[in-house]
């Protein structure tokens, strides 16, 4: 083992590419041996199609949050820029039903994506749709008021999904009717004894508050799979508490919320808020009834801008089964990644080079190789769609997930396009960058299995992006 172990430094060096020139080569080694971990790396020049540096290209990592390169890049060029969601408010006999239609933009996000835009109203989308509903002449509601997200069948985790995964916002379960992106914040305030602060503030799970004020400890949380307990304890400092939490069943969160905006307009509602779904495999059902509201969301050309640009899991697999929908009847992961596979062999790109399972890169059993990345930022950069596509991508330094990277060389750094990635023990960045020695390029680098922080393997692989650029 210990012999091994001398010997993977060496392995690791042996990787790289002599193709790339004894110079990029050796300062890349150089960054790339001050961490500890597994190393990917392509970058291509798009103008020649040369490789200029590669370091173990066919080997599988997980990508982490660069499967949305996959997912956004799919539903571009499938559904095309100006394809649009569609939420409806139908009388349904003595009911209300709020048919979702796989649109991500109810929420506090501001489309097109500004990042200094402060986010607005977390229930704009349902305060817009209860208005409509009212206009329309609604006074009394005898039944309930339904949350329907059965345009989609109820299929709300991919595989590979943590069960820890589902508390967070980042890990909020898929469905066609999503609200504020199926999230809420959670405040607990300095207070003694803390109190709690919820936006929106609509009552969904019981909240047990254990918490006590202190100088030091942090807050604990928890919440059962399938419960709609949260309990909360610990110590909330003078920094206060303050979190994303998930929302388990957002078609029946939506009903709630339209329930209560509906009451505070003046309608008596007789009934309750549930939601109403539809097992896989269960033929789908046209929506029916009258329709008094309807909502249209941004073109998705805003909806990709925002998903790349901040890392959206929920939105990155809203993408992938809304593909699924469109083309093969069914909006499933499966379909989408069905006919990803179909989009990536158009770009060149062997079935036994990645194993895709989910949109977002949540999920660990989803593989891919740097070459695979590299493969599919070629086909777009030479597609129809290239300035589009740039435009998801964050800034290095200035936008998205990379507004707070490449401190000191923000000058330089804008020139590198790239989407980020990051898991426990996973780190990515693929993209472009404008080489002054080489011109455009595209580039895929992986850090996988490595036990130091993350911080200090982030930074070796801005460095080593700041290297291509030269």
């Amino acid at each position: 083992m210990k012999v091994a172990n001398r010997l993977a430094p060496l392995l690791l060096l042996a990787c790289i590419s002599a193709r790339a020139g004894d110079t990029l080569a050796e300062k890349i080694e150089k960054t790339m041996t001050r961490s500890r971990t597994i190393w990917g790396l392509k970058a291509v020049s798009l103008t020649t199609g040369k490789t200029l540096v590669e370091v173990n290209p066919s080997r599988f990592f997980v990508p982490a949050s660069n499967t949305k390169l996959f997912s956004t890049s799919l539903a571009l060029m499938r559904l095309g820029p100006d394809y649009r969601f569609v939420t409806t408010v139908r009388r349904q006999g003595p009911d209300i039903v709020l048919y979702g239609g796989g649109d991500p933009s109810m929420g506090a996000r501001k489309y097109p994506y500004d990042k200094d835009e402060p986010q607005g109203d977390a229930l704009a989308g349902i305060r817009a749709l209860a208005a409509q509903t009212v206009a329309a002449g609604v006074k009394v509601v005898d039944g309930d008021i339904i949350g329907d997200d059965t345009a989609w069948p109820h299929d709300p985790y991919p595989g590979g999904w943590s069960q820890d995964d589902a508390l967070f916002e980042y890990g909020a379960p898929v469905s066609a009717l999503t609200i504020n992106d199926n999230a809420f914040r959670i405040t607990l305030t300095r207070s003694s004894p803390p109190a709690i602060i919820l936006n929106p503030a609509l009552e969904y799970y019981t909240i047990h508050n254990q918490t006590v004020r202190g100088a030091e400890g942090r807050v604990h949380y928890e919440r059962d799979a399938g419960s709609r307990e949260l309990r909360l304890s610990g110590v909330v400092t003078d920094r206060g508490w303050s979190d994303l939490l998930a929302i388990d069943d957002p078609a029946l969160f939506a009903a709630r919320a339209l329930k209560e905006e509906l009451e505070r307009a003046g309608v008596t509602v007789a009934g309750i808020a549930r939601a109403r779904h539809r097992r896989l495999g269960e033929p789908i059902v046209e929506q029916a009834g009258e329709v008094v509201a309807k909502r249209t969301s941004p073109p998705l050309s805003e909806l990709l801008q925002v998903v790349a640009k901040v890392s959206q899991n929920l939105h990155a697999e809203i993408m992938l089964r809304e593909v699924g929908r469109v083309k093969h009847g069914e909006a499933t992961a499966n379909n989408g990644v069905k006919e990803l596979q179909i989009f990536l062999a158009e770009a060149g790109v062997a079935k036994d080079q990645y194993h895709f399972v989910d949109g977002s890169g949540l999920s660990r059993l989803t593989l891919v190789t740097p070459e695979t990345v590299c493969h599919l930022l070629q086909y777009l950069y030479a597609s129809k769609y290239r300035k589009l596509w740039l435009s998801f991508l964050p800034i290095a330094g200035e936008d998205g997930t990379l507004i707070s990277r490449f401190k000191g060389n923000k000058e330089e750094a804008r020139r590198i396009h790239a989407k980020t990635g990051t898991l426990t023990h996973v780190t990515a960045l693929g993209g472009y960058a404008e080489s002054l020695t080489n011109g455009p390029i595209a580039f895929s680098l992986i850090a996988n299995n490595y036990n130091e922080p993350t911080s200090a393997v982030r930074k070796a692989m801005d460095d080593i992006a700041l290297l291509l650029s030269e």
